[in-house]
């Protein structure tokens, strides 16, 4: 029987920190996979039409974009597959971020990702909507982790008032 995949989101600036919290926290031999996702063209992609019209295709700055965040996302995967340092599975997605994280969760038996809102405090804003929509939608237990040392918790915010 296969184990489930232990699905790591791969995202510039936290991309360390969930690296190291898969390589401790998940069983060495479980199937990993690093998965980074980019959604930057498809907004290119529809300003350049939008705005200029479909008639010049060849100047659409989407393609040239796609093309460059294919290359930076190989890049980031070959960095963290190195920090892994066990055998992993890379994947690369387009399109909208929470959507597509979750999609890509269906057979998966744990996410690990990692906050990246307000890292000065605990609480709720300590995560971006697109980290918050896949923490609510994930069909897989998830593994949330700081990318730097966690706020005191002297920094959560006090009750409401009655």
């Amino acid at each position: 029987m296969t184990m489930a995949a232990v699905v790591v989101w791969v995202v510039e600036g936290t991309w360390r920190s969930c690296v190291d919290a898969a390589r401790t926290h998940a069983p060495s031999d479980a199937e990993f996979v690093l998965l980074h996702v980019s959604d930057v063209s498809g907004a290119a992609h529809g300003a350049f039409a939008g705005l200029l019209g479909r008639a010049r295709p060849d100047r659409d700055p989407g393609t040239r974009l796609a093309g460059l965040a294919a290359a930076s996302a190989g890049e980031l995967l070959d960095a963290a597959a190195g920090r892994l340092d066990r055998p992993c599975r890379r994947e690369t997605r387009t399109g909208r971020r929470e959507r597509e994280v979750v999609a890509a969760l269906e057979d998966a038996a744990l996410l690990v990702l990692a906050r990246d809102g307000d890292r000065d405090r605990l609480g709720p804003k300590s995560l971006g909507p697109a980290t918050r929509f896949v923490v609510d939608h994930a069909p897989c237990p998830v593994l949330l982790v700081w990318p730097a040392p966690a706020p005191d918790l002297a920094t959560i915010p006090p009750p409401p008032h009655h």
